[in-house]
């Protein structure tokens, strides 16, 4: 399902076109795509849709200074290597904690039961977007090799 989700993103999301469901299913198809993979993809992106416009956080929340304790499920899903990226992201400015909770919801969507941290990169860049935030400025960083280090 992930491949199609940056699919998505690469192709449609990110220019702001939003073809039809019906026509985007059967080009996902055509191309390969399970229908069910394709079903999930369009529910994971409504989701991250809601998470963006829905009021689930107050707006204080954005800059609260609390340190984030990860529970059971989101320790089987994020690495310590995702989690200490989340972390950084979050000291430099790049990620509120509003984001933050956004990108640990979009994890825990997916039905991986372990996410990569290339994978993770790529849901920071898709809430980021969704939250209109402009990302471009750290796409390279993102989608590079170097692992963030803090000095």
């Amino acid at each position: 399902m992930f491949d199609i989700l940056v699919y998505l993103f690469e192709n449609y999301f990110e220019a702001e076109l939003h073809p039809d469901h019906g026509k985007l299913a059967r080009e996902l198809s055509a191309a390969g795509f399970d229908s069910d993979e394709i079903s999930r993809a369009f529910d994971w992106f409504t989701g991250l849709e809601q998470l963006s416009t829905d009021a689930a956080y107050p707006e204080t929340f954005a800059a609260s200074a609390s340190t984030r304790c990860y529970a059971a499920q989101e320790q089987l899903k994020l690495d310590f290597q995702a989690q200490g990226f989340l972390t950084f992201l979050e000291a430099s400015g790049i990620l509120n904690p509003i984001q933050r909770e956004c990108v640990i919801d979009r994890v825990l969507a997916l039905a991986e039961s372990e996410v990569s941290l290339e994978h993770v990169k790529w849901i920071v860049l898709m809430v980021l977007w969704s939250h209109g935030q402009d990302y471009v400025f750290i796409e390279d960083f993102l989608a590079g090799d170097d692992e963030p280090r803090l000095h």
